[in-house]
């Protein structure tokens, strides 16, 4: 096992391809990785593979691994890339909320704050992700409703895809970034000290956007 997907102590021991299927997704890339392989397996073949479809595949697959508030917390921090201004837009500040004090209360402001956002405001992404991230619809009577599979994961991973496509980063460094950070939430970090990517060109930002399939 690489290093680099080692000590990944918040992740349960379950193997990667339930994780998927609980999670209603699905990897792009081929792996040869048994059926019980474990999610760091998965992750260390994909890395092995190379490319932006693997690479994508491991932000995909860490969604699906990440326990609910490393979860909501990865989202944030790509979130934080996204709004790219010193005070959170209110749905990134409810969720964020709900990270560091998970409840009811906290998780009923973060869908309001969803539900009264601006149109354009992606991080509504990281609220829906804390809304849903316990498997319910919400708190109170939402509660008897459980969350489509994969809401929360989805969301995760697509503020991420959209932080990705913004940053101005070179497609493998930013997959490796985004990935990285999620490694280190995995292993108990708060995701905050992975170094940072340069932005790269004009150009090779048009061909990062066009990679991960999302709009600039």
């Amino acid at each position: 096992m690489q290093p680099r997907f080692g000590n990944l102590t918040k992740l349960t021991a379950e193997p990667a391809r339930r994780r998927l299927a609980m999670a209603n997704a699905r990897l792009k890339t081929t792996v040869a990785a048994p059926a019980a392989a474990s999610v760091p397996q998965v992750l260390a073949e994909l890395d092995t593979i190379g490319g932006p479809i693997a690479g994508v595949d491991m932000l995909r697959l860490l969604s699906v691994a990440l326990p609910p508030r490393e979860l909501v917390w990865w989202a944030c921090l790509a979130g934080r890339d996204v709004a790219q201004v010193g005070e959170a837009p209110p749905p990134l500040a409810a969720a964020e909320a709900w990270v560091f004090e998970p409840g009811d209360e906290r998780r009923a402001a973060a869908r309001a704050a969803m539900e009264i956002a601006e149109p354009d405001d992606d991080t509504t992404l990281c609220a829906f992700c804390a809304v849903v991230a316990e498997g319910t619809l919400g708190p109170g009577d939402l509660a008897r409703y459980d969350a489509p599979p994969g809401a929360a994961e989805n969301a995760a991973f697509g503020i991420n895809i959209v932080a990705l496509s913004r940053q101005g980063w070179s497609m493998e460094e930013g997959l490796a970034y985004l990935l990285d950070r999620g490694l280190d939430i995995a292993r108990g970090g708060d995701g905050t000290k992975v170094p940072r990517p340069q932005k790269a060109s004009a150009e090779g930002s048009a061909e990062t956007a066009q990679g991960a399939g999302a709009a600039p």
